[in-house]
């Protein structure tokens, strides 16, 4: 039985430690150990030679950035408009794959295209800018200055920034603070920043996250008024943080009995752009403005924002649907339209489009899913007071009525001018804008109404009329050094696609599926060629802010962000 048990353990395999090569034999001593606790390496340099200095000096991660190039006191050496690191020699330390790009960043246009221009290039390539020197060189800690990076690109994401702009303000700020290789990133809900000091140094990452979203153009043009005193102006981080908390404790410039008031003004202006008289007009404000109280009940208990749309949806639905079972002569289509157009998020749509053809996919699908569920809620609202409407008496919906045969001039376009002016008022604009997006808004319909009156598709109709809305707000808000969005967001109210969504709803509630799918399929053609033509607008724009001379070429190359492979 023992030598059964011996030849048995003679077939079990052997471990690693008994096959290792470096286990000594039974009987054979270790080898004496080296002097000293750790073993040599391979890459240890020999004795005798010289190790190459680094060719940026080592710091701290969270020492206060300095005037070079790399963040520290090193030397550095001059090369076009901007400095390189370089080594004990004299030599620059490194040079980009496509050579030093020969641009200027300087204060004649914009912080928005400055900043831009500096995202939209490679890292290795991109230039030192030219910063106002201050008085401490030394500058602010960098904990400090990524703090109010991120508290600033949470205020204009929250209010409906594109995450272009929003890169573009964050790098603006940490530039102007002395942090030259910044990497800002922004999705729909999570900001970050990624601070390197140098070479040789460990990154500092911060973060921050947008739990809250609200519409206040108003803070949203002085956030934008901050980022251009500190890129332009040189105020000291205490000086930026102090406008930062005036921003944050002003109030909203309009009362929520005015905000309540205004959803009536653009419902009922919204009837009047599709067919609408008196009473219709008085029928549509009063159903939008008890969906808009209704909906600040909802907000006040804490629901979702899914669930207020479709409490603000079920009133205008409900009073189109008494009068037309009144039979009072009143068309219930355009009370119902005018109710959708207050509440259609045309602000959203826009902002995920555009983040989409920026290049941010991941934020634009986020954005682009939001407006999904919203719309989702509005024609559950509707779509449930309809049907009701359609089992009571499905004689007095007609889908058949066609508002577009409406064509009057003058109340279309005094309509219009009211839609628009509602919001403005809705969306919190300061007072000396309202005026411009107002008169944007109504040279947008007048121009989509000659189109169409000249046989020209609706949808192409639409992209030109809001192509010229972005082109305008563009240059108005280049003129003003501000956001764009106070003078596009509201200007495109009259275009959004209320008619279209109702007569799809109406047929959805009838059970007509194939007419159903195809007003569906129009109001999302018509709302994506908004999005389009804003866009288009506002690249368009950019062609006419004339670059100082020399950096032509710089610019439009560093435009070119991806060929798609």
């Amino acid at each position: 039985m023992a030598s059964d048990a011996e030849s048995f353990e003679d077939r079990k395999p052997q471990t690693d430690e008994a096959r290792s090569a470096f286990t000594p034999p039974l009987g054979v001593p270790y080898p004496p150990l080296p002097d000293d606790e750790h073993p040599t390496s391979e890459f240890t340099v020999p004795e005798g030679m010289r190790t190459e200095a680094p060719a940026e000096p080592e710091g701290s991660a969270f020492a206060p950035p300095g005037s070079g190039a790399a963040g520290g006191g090193g030397e550095s050496t001059t090369t076009g408009t901007h400095q390189l690191p370089t080594t004990p020699a004299g030599w620059p330390a490194f040079t980009p794959p496509q050579g030093i790009p020969v641009i200027s960043l300087t204060k004649d246009v914009p912080w928005q295209d400055r900043m831009r221009t500096m995202l939209r290039m490679p890292v290795t390539e991109r230039p030192a800018p030219e910063r106002i020197e201050r008085a401490d060189e030394s500058g602010p800690a960098v904990p400090r200055v990524l703090d109010l990076t991120l508290r600033i690109g949470e205020i204009l994401l929250a209010g409906g920034e594109g995450a272009e702009d929003v890169e573009a303000a964050m790098f603006g700020v940490a530039h102007a603070y002395g942090l030259e290789r910044v990497e800002p990133t922004v999705t729909f809900t999570l900001l970050s920043i990624s601070h390197q000091p140098s070479l040789v140094d460990d990154p500092v990452t911060a973060s921050r996250t947008v739990r809250r979203r609200g519409v206040d153009y108003t803070r949203l043009s002085a956030v934008f008024r901050l980022v251009d005193d500190i890129t332009s102006e040189g105020i000291t981080l205490e000086e930026a943080y102090r406008g930062l908390a005036e921003i944050r404790r002003n109030r909203h410039p309009y009362p929520s009995w005015a905000l309540t008031v205004a959803s009536g003004l653009l419902s009922g202006a919204a009837s009047m752009l599709v067919g609408g008289g008196v009473t219709v007009f008085f029928a549509a404000a009063i159903g939008s403005m008890l969906g808009d109280r209704l909906a600040w009940l909802a907000s006040g208990r804490g629901l979702p924002e899914f669930y207020q749309f479709v409490a603000a949806a079920m009133p205008p639905a409900a009073m189109g649907v008494a009068l037309s079972m009144a039979d009072i002569g009143v068309p219930a289509s355009a009370v119902i339209t005018g109710g959708l157009f207050a509440l259609i998020p045309g602000r959203a749509l826009v902002s995920g489009v555009q983040d989409g053809l920026t290049g941010y996919y991941i934020t634009a699908a986020a954005r682009l899913l939001e407006v999904g569920y919203l719309i989702v809620g509005i024609v559950i609202g509707v779509l449930g007071v309809l049907y009701i409407g359609v089992q009571v008496s499905a004689r007095t919906l007609n889908p058949e009525q066609a508002l577009g045969t409406y064509d009057e001039p003058v109340p279309q376009t005094i309509a219009a001018l009211l839609l628009a002016l509602a919001f403005c008022v809705l969306l919190q604009q300061e007072r000396h804008t309202v005026l411009f997006a107002t008169f944007n808004g109504g040279v947008a319909w007048v121009v989509y109404g000659v189109l169409v009156h000249a046989k020209v598709h609706p949808v192409v109709a639409t992209v030109v009329a809001a192509g010229l809305v972005g082109l305008f707000g563009q240059l108005l808000s280049r003129y003003r050094y501000a956001s764009a969005l106070p003078y596009v967001t509201a200007a495109i109210g009259p275009l959004l696609p209320g008619s279209a969504t109702y007569f799809a709803l109406l047929n959805f509630a009838q059970g007509h599926l194939d007419p159903g799918i195809s007003s569906l399929i129009k109001a999302v053609s018509l709302a994506l060629a908004i999005a389009v033509g804003v866009n288009l607008g506002a690249e368009v724009a950019r062609l006419f802010i004339k670059a100082p001379s020399g950096e032509e070429a710089a610019t439009r190359r560093a435009a070119k962000r991806t060929r798609g492979f």
